[in-house]
């Protein structure tokens, strides 16, 4: 079966996404041992929060025509496929896909863990992006890949800081 989704499904995995990223770094900042990478951690997260507010705008902006299912699914296949999409796109949250936080993390496994599901973030709002439709507010996913990119070079300059 080739799996298609709604505009509306879509948003509703980006805003599963970001709310995994925030939970991510709020737990991570937690456990940061430095001032300067906890308040970083924490900015991380109201942007995380930001994101998930402009996709929820953008998800009430949809159009009856826009939440249509678009493909015959008698056994519910999308769904569990959108979910699986946005649990292994949301990595943020965990050190990987089965591990949570233990709060025992270096601050370079945190940062590296961090920029890596921001890449996947990216990756997965570029295709996203594709499915959007132009009035439900394709440039705007523009700007969140733009602010994903650039959480990835603040994340990777304060990872060289390290060392």
């Amino acid at each position: 079966m080739s799996i298609t989704f709604n505009a509306d499904e879509i948003f509703a995995m980006a805003i599963e996404i970001e709310q995994n990223g925030a939970k991510f770094y709020r737990k991570a900042a937690e456990n940061a041992e430095s001032a300067v990478i906890k308040e970083m951690l924490t900015d991380m997260a109201t942007m995380e929060d930001g994101h998930e507010t402009g996709f929820k705008a953008m998800r009430e902006e949809l159009t009856d025509a826009d939440k249509e299912q678009v493909t015959f699914d008698p056994q519910g296949e999308a769904e569990l496929y959108l979910q699986e999409m946005a649990d292994s796109h949301g990595t943020e949250g965990k050190k990987s896909l089965d591990m949570e936080l233990t709060g025992k993390e270096s601050i370079r496994e945190i940062l590296e863990t961090a920029i890596n599901a921001e890449k996947d973030s990216i990756v997965f709002y570029i295709s996203m992006k594709k499915l959007v439709p132009s009035q439900a507010g394709k440039e705007k996913v523009d700007d969140i890949i733009a602010e994903e990119i650039g959480h990835v070079t603040l994340l990777g300059s304060q990872l060289a800081q390290l060392g």
